[in-house]
Parts: C-alpha cells; sequence; structure tokens
C-alpha cells in the first residue's frame, strides 16, 4: 500500500478512535450502579437480620421476665393461702430476679421508647424491679436475719432499708406514672396495678422507718395499754404504760408505770376542749384511766404524754401507739406462747386471762403489792422481747396488726409531720374521725363505762346502722343495744375491783355516745330500758354528738336510737365502734349507693 493511502488509513483510525473516546460509554456506569444496588440490598438485609434477631431476643427476654412474674406472683399466693415464708421465699426471691434481670436487658431499654408497645414494657420492667428489690435486697435478708437467731433483727436491718428506701420511692413514682397510661393491656394493668399499690404504701413507709428507729437520733415512744374490760370510746383504760425507746434501729424498755404511778384528780396544765368537758365531765383531764374517753387519738396522746411527763420523768415523747389485749392475742399467734410469773398466755387465752383471770388471782383492792400491774408489765416485756428479736412468723404478724388495724384496737400518733401524715392516710390507725364524707360516711359508735369497774368481760353489744336518700335529703338511723350477760349471784360473787366503785354489783354506770357524719343534724332519739340521752346539743370534732346513759344491771338490758338528717353528698356508709371484749355485732345497711 502507497505511504499515501497508509497515512489516510492511519489518520481516519485515529479519528475514529478518538471519537470513540468522546463519546457517551454506559459500560463504565452499569458496573458502579450494579456494585452499589448490591450493597444498598446487603445492608437492608443486614439490618432485617438484625430487627428480627433483636425482636427474638426480646421477646425471649419477655418470656423470662413473664415466666418470673408468675412465679413470684405464685409464691405470694401460696403464702397468702397459708404457706410459710421460708418455704415460699426461695421461689418469690428467683421469680423476682429472673424478672427483674431479664428486663434489664438494653434491648428492652430501647423498645421502651416504641409508641404504646414501650409503655406495656416499661410496666413490666418496673414492676419486676420493685418486686426483686423488696424480695431480694430486703425481704430475703431480713428472713434471714430473723431466722439466724441472733436478734435485734431491726438494727441489723436498718441499714438494708436506709439503703433500699430511695429506691423505693423512686419506682413508687415511676409506677404510679406509668399506671396512667392508656395503652396497657389487661395482664399488664393488673401487675402494675398490684405492685404499684403495695409500693405506693411501702414507699413512704421506708423513707421513715430509718428516723422513726433512731437512725440519725434515739426516739422515744410511750406505748399505752388499753384495758378493754373498763370500756372507753377508743378502747379502755389507759393507766398502763410503757416508754420504749429506739437508737439506730435497736429498741430498749426504758420505762413502766401503772394506774399506782399517777397522780389522780388533779388536772393537767392542758388546753382541753370546751365540748369534750362538757360531754366527758369535769373528771376528764384529771385521771389518766379516763383519757381515751373522747375518740380522737392526737388529743388522748397529747393527754397521756402530759401525764406521763408531769409523773413520772420529763423524757421528750415522739409518738404515742396503743395495743389492746384484744389486739395482744392476735400478735401471739405471730410470737408463739409467752410465760409470765407461771402462767402461760397465747392467742386462745390472752384476753380471758388479762382481763378476767387476773383479778380472781389478784385484786388491787386487796393486794397491797399490786402484783396485778406487776404481771401487766411483765406480759408487756415478754411480747415486746420477742417483737424486738424478730422471734415471730411475719405473715401471722401481719395479719393480726391488719386485723387490730381496722378493729380500732392498735392506734398511732407522732410528733413528725410526714408520719403524721401517713398515719392519718391509713384510716382507722390515726384514730381520727374523717372532717368529711367525701371517701365515706363514718358513723361512730362508741361505749364508755362511768362505774370504775371491769365489768365489760360480760357486756355484749350491737350496732345497728341504716342510711337511706330521699328527695334530697339523706337520713341515717343508728340504733345500739347494751347487755351484760351475768347473773345477779354471779355479779355478787365477783372480785370487788371488778365490780361497780360505788354500786357494787348492783348495776353499772354505761354510756353510748353517737357521733353523727358532718353536716348531718339530730332529728329524733329514742331509748328504752331505763336509757336516758343526757348533754344534747353538743358539737364536738366538727359533729353533733347524741349521748345516752343508762344503769345497766346484772342480765339486763337498753337500747338506744338516734336520726340524723343531712342535705348534700355522701359517701358509703361505714361505721365506726369501741373494740370492745365480746365483739360487737354490726349491721350496716346503705341504700344510697
Amino acid at each position: 500500500m502507497p505511504p499515501e493511502t497508509r497515512r489516510a488509513a492511519r489518520e481516519a483510525a485515529e479519528r475514529d478512535a478518538a471519537e470513540r473516546s468522546a463519546a457517551p460509554d454506559d459500560s463504565d456506569d452499569e458496573i458502579p450502579r450494579t456494585s452499589r444496588g448490591r450493597i444498598v440490598g446487603r445492608v437492608i438485609l443486614i439490618v432485617v437480620i438484625l430487627l428480627l434477631a433483636l425482636a427474638v431476643w426480646l421477646v425471649i427476654k419477655v418470656v423470662i421476665a413473664k415466666n418470673g412474674l408468675e412465679s413470684a406472683q405464685a409464691a405470694v399466693s401460696s403464702i397468702q393461702k397459708g404457706e410459710s415464708v421460708s418455704d415460699a421465699l426461695p421461689q418469690l426471691s428467683s421469680g423476682a430476679a429472673d424478672a427483674a434481670g431479664a428486663a434489664a436487658d438494653p434491648v428492652w431499654r430501647m423498645a421502651e421508647l416504641i409508641p404504646g408497645a414501650g409503655d406495656n414494657l416499661r410496666g413490666v420492667r418496673l414492676a419486676a424491679e420493685t418486686l426483686d428489690v423488696f424480695a431480694n435486697d430486703v425481704g430475703g435478708p431480713v428472713f434471714e436475719m430473723q431466722e439466724d437467731g441472733q436478734g435485734k433483727i431491726l438494727a441489723r436491718a436498718l441499714p438494708l432499708i436506709e439503703a433500699a428506701a430511695p429506691e423505693i420511692s423512686k419506682l413508687s413514682s415511676e409506677l404510679k406514672d406509668v399506671a396512667g397510661s392508656d395503652a396497657l393491656i389487661g395482664p399488664v394493668r393488673s401487675g402494675v396495678d398490684q405492685v404499684s399499690e403495695v409500693a405506693g404504701a411501702a414507699g413512704p413507709m421506708f423513707t421513715l422507718l430509718p428516723k422513726l428507729l433512731g437512725a440519725d437520733e434515739k426516739q422515744n415512744y410511750l406505748l399505752v395499754f388499753q384495758n378493754n374490760a373498763e370500756a372507753l370510746p377508743l378502747g379502755g383504760s389507759s393507766a398502763s404504760q410503757t416508754l420504749i425507746t429506739a437508737d439506730k434501729g435497736d429498741l430498749e424498755i426504758a420505762g413502766q408505770a401503772s394506774s399506782a404511778s399517777f397522780v389522780e384528780g388533779e388536772a393537767l396544765d392542758l388546753d382541753i376542749s370546751e365540748s369534750a368537758k362538757a360531754l366527758y365531765g369535769s373528771r376528764y383531764g384529771s385521771y389518766i384511766n379516763l383519757a381515751p374517753s373522747q375518740p380522737d387519738w392526737p388529743g388522748v396522746s397529747e393527754m397521756v404524754k402530759a401525764f406521763w411527763n408531769r409523773d413520772i420523768d420529763d423524757t421528750h415523747i415522739d409518738g404515742v401507739i396503743s395495743v389492746d389485749p384484744i389486739a395482744l392475742q392476735r400478735i401471739l399467734l405471730a410470737t408463739g406462747p409467752i410465760e409470765v410469773d407461771g402462767k402461760t398466755l397465747d392467742n386462745k387465752n390472752a384476753v380471758t386471762t388479762l382481763l378476767s383471770d387476773v383479778y380472781q388471782w389478784w385484786d388491787p383492792y386487796t393486794d397491797p403489792d399490786l402484783k396485778s400491774d406487776a404481771f401487766f408489765a411483765g406480759v408487756a416485756s415478754a411480747v415486746f422481747e420477742k417483737i424486738a428479736g424478730g422471734d415471730f412468723n411475719i405473715k401471722d404478724m401481719a395479719w393480726a396488726v391488719g386485723e387490730s388495724i381496722d378493729a380500732g384496737s392498735i392506734l398511732a400518733w407522732s410528733e413528725d409531720p410526714d408520719t403524721q401524715q401517713m398515719i392519718s392516710e391509713s384510716g382507722r390507725l390515726s384514730g381520727i374521725l374523717p372532717t368529711d364524707n367525701a371517701a365515706e360516711t363514718v358513723n361512730g359508735v362508741f361505749f364508755r363505762n362511768v362505774s370504775a369497774s371491769k365489768i365489760d368481760y360480760y357486756t355484749k353489744t350491737a350496732v345497728e346502722s341504716t342510711m337511706s336518700c330521699a328527695d334530697g335529703v339523706t337520713t341515717l338511723t343508728t340504733t345500739a343495744t347494751v347487755s351484760l350477760d351475768i347473773s345477779q349471784a354471779d355479779a355478787e360473787q365477783l372480785p370487788r375491783y371488778v365490780q361497780s366503785r360505788s354500786q357494787r354489783a348492783a348495776y353499772f354506770g354505761t354510756q353510748v355516745y353517737m357521733y353523727a357524719p358532718p353536716g348531718m343534724e339530730l332529728a329524733s332519739a329514742e331509748t328504752t330500758g331505763g336509757a336516758s340521752a343526757f348533754r344534747t346539743g353538743n358539737v364536738d370534732l366538727g359533729r353533733v354528738v347524741e349521748p345516752f346513759q343508762a344503769r345497766l344491771r346484772p342480765d339486763g338490758s337498753f337500747t338506744v336510737t338516734a336520726t340524723f338528717n343531712g342535705k348534700g353528698d355522701f359517701g358509703p356508709l361505714s361505721l365506726w365502734t369501741t373494740p370492745m371484749i365480746n365483739e360487737t355485732e354490726t349491721t350496716v345497711t346503705d341504700t344510697c349507693h
């Protein structure tokens, strides 16, 4: 080929190459796009797999938590049905720990951010954590302390209580918050509500217990032992008292006093309301045994404190607690029997021993050594040692205290405002009649022995209270019947101390005080059996009061009825009465609710 031709061919080839290099080439772009697509696909696949894995992991944790909570709940149910705490505690502790451990997982906590489902997961976690603190941070260790027999259980448990208090308070607040969510499903809501109720009640107690047990400063408590054989509105004669100190959880008896220890007939330098003086007479505030006459435990506490500080010593009293023999008999179910001066007391015979037998053995009128007072002091010491040393069954003690509070046989007052607020919110424990009818309409019917006798071991009482509504008016009709279940012949054989101070066995002065609900006025009153109304037209503790009195003879009875009317809103009817040795038969009828 001639050079010219070769040159022309070469130039043509170069032009073709230049054109090809300048033209768009899709082949270079297709490879990156394909690669990127594969990368994106792989990322999506990995995310899906990861989410599935997290979901599976969360499901596993939920199942573990569910099983743990169900196991813990079964343990609690078994305790409620009578199984011993020692047998059920391992299951309760392990179930709570498993549930709390599962709910503590980071995946669980992230899932709580999911709308709707997150509230349920949060509720389960908080319930599990709360049970775990109760069972494993406090309950288990304290129960082990109780079992090891080394005593001083409150002193040893105090550091645990102090450590757990902030966490329980925090969990209680968070549980209350999540309980308000509308997203909770049935089983979760039920569990959250149950645990929240327990935590809400225990939270303030755990916060206050260290102070009450003298963690920072020694506390002094006056324990009043009311004698129901001489019935008074809040229980009975309050002549027997014990001073207890709490110092860093260590409880000790610092002093004891009986009726012989106090000056009688000399009025206290204390501001007593005119209504109380009008209703309970001129001797009110001059005799220690009459202190529980007005049905207001804070006022009674101030009075017994004043008696102690005037006649015994000037110890600063931080709180006053009342326990009667009826409560003591229940408590002996938890502690087991005690022996004092060769006499055995248990949960079957304590009331009879303390409120009847003791006066057959020793009549204070004829016994210069006052052996009966010494016996009462010995019983108080023996029971105290059992409780302070942790020598009792927890489940039975909880039952005994709960039943006694509901019946008015245990009352408490504290000088500390936070503690007193908690007591006031607990209802009957405070010994304070409600000042309104919002939660319930409380009708107070109280009995008072004014014969200076111990005859109420034989007294029987019944109260029927009926509330009805018509034409915007609420009507409350209450009838009380009091009878003496002893013959004249047997009454004449009673120890002199049990008989009426002035009338021996002829008759016994008895009074009935009916406290109307706030906002109600007296409409009418009726009596039978020789009873009569007296000191009418009184208002005490913000309520209209209708008092009755009668001479109650052996084998006799009397009945009194008061009808009250009021306008406005009245909550469900409730009846408070004096805790009597022979439990008052009560009938409550509310046709308004």
